[in-house]
């Protein structure tokens, strides 16, 4: 650079502190954008500018000196987003039902597809998913449609994708003991039967108890009918309800537990959080946000944003919520 403006009639010195000047500007609004997203974008930027600085044109003149590393993930500087910079924002959400369908659409115009092909069901069933996720079931399909014999995908194909992109792929040469499937199938009855006896909850469209590269040894499909926006407190409580229908099932039948019911805990006890600290839906602290959402579009991880006695407190009512869901769920089955 430095050469290309002393072509321009500019002396060298001049040039050399100009493309200095250039570059710390590029480093200052280059670095503080890529830390927002990653504590490594910091230590890149440097790495960078040291090398395009001293040896791409900059001869042996002052090198620029590049911004400190940062350990941290930190927000973006204010200066970054006022107006005049950023003027136009574009938000990508996760698509709704009619989204799903005309994404699965666009990714299954170049297969070839025999049969009646219901694209609404398949986006019914994959709630949440984005648009690489749906695009992974159409291929998914077209491979298993291949493995199978057939030149075409069928419906057939679709659905086993869905369950394949959610739990993993058949594991057909995992072997269970008839001890072992006889509570994974109990387990599994147990989330039906709970999910169906209540009002407000997803219908059951599946039970299966064949294993999954996931580690899942069976699992209790339930797709909504429509798609939802907002979900009331009953039935969130009912959803919490059915996570512990498994584990109620082993109780009831062998008398014991086993840790099949590992990951309903951990969901159950994540929602039951969320309801009291983020939702706002305890009767003991109202509608006040003890809980904040860092990285909603990445991790999705929570911070508690109160005192410590109030996390104690928070404790004691997750605990008391799931164990009210663990009675009734028992009850239900009963």
């Amino acid at each position: 650079m430095p050469r290309l403006l002393s072509g321009m009639g500019i002396s060298t010195r001049e040039a050399r502190s100009f493309t200095a000047t250039i570059i710390a500007a590029i480093a200052a609004s280059t670095t503080a954008m890529m830390s927002h997203f990653t504590k490594f974008g910091s230590f890149f930027i440097c790495y960078i500018l040291s090398w395009f600085s001293v040896g791409r044109g900059c001869g042996r003149g002052p090198a620029v000196p590049p911004p400190p590393a940062r350990k941290a993930v930190s927000p973006t500087p204010g200066a970054l987003l006022r107006p005049g910079r950023f003027d136009r924002r574009i938000p990508v959400e996760l698509p709704d039902l009619q989204g799903r369908i005309a994404i699965l659409k666009v990714h299954a115009k170049d297969v070839h597809m025999s049969g009646h092909i219901d694209f609404n069901a398949i986006a019914r069933a994959t709630s949440g998913a984005s648009g690489a996720d749906l695009a992974n079931i159409i291929n998914e399909a077209a491979l298993r449609a291949v493995r199978l014999g057939r030149n075409a995908v069928e419906q057939s194909d679709l659905e086993e994708s869905v369950e394949t992109v959610i739990a993993g792929a058949q594991r057909k040469n995992a072997v269970l003991s008839p001890k072992e499937k006889e509570i994974v199938a109990y387990h599994e009855i147990g989330h039906a039967l709970v999910a169906a006896k209540q009002s407000n909850s997803a219908p059951v469209t599946k039970i299966t108890i064949v294993p999954r590269t996931s580690g899942a040894l069976g699992y209790t499909m339930q797709v909504d009918e429509g798609e939802h926006y907002l979900m009331s407190r009953e039935e969130l409580l009912n959803k919490v309800t059915t996570l512990t229908g498994g584990r109620s099932a082993e109780e009831l039948v062998f008398g014991s537990v086993t840790t099949g019911a590992s990951n309903d805990i951990e969901q159950a006890t994540k929602l039951t959080r969320a309801m009291i600290a983020r939702y706002g839906m305890s009767r003991k602290f109202d509608m006040v946000a003890l809980e904040t959402v860092t990285n909603q579009y990445l991790s999705g991880d929570a911070s508690l944003a109160c005192s410590a006695e109030t996390a104690a407190q928070i404790d004691q009512e997750v605990v008391a919520t799931v164990k009210a869901a663990h009675e009734k769920a028992i009850g239900i089955l009963q």
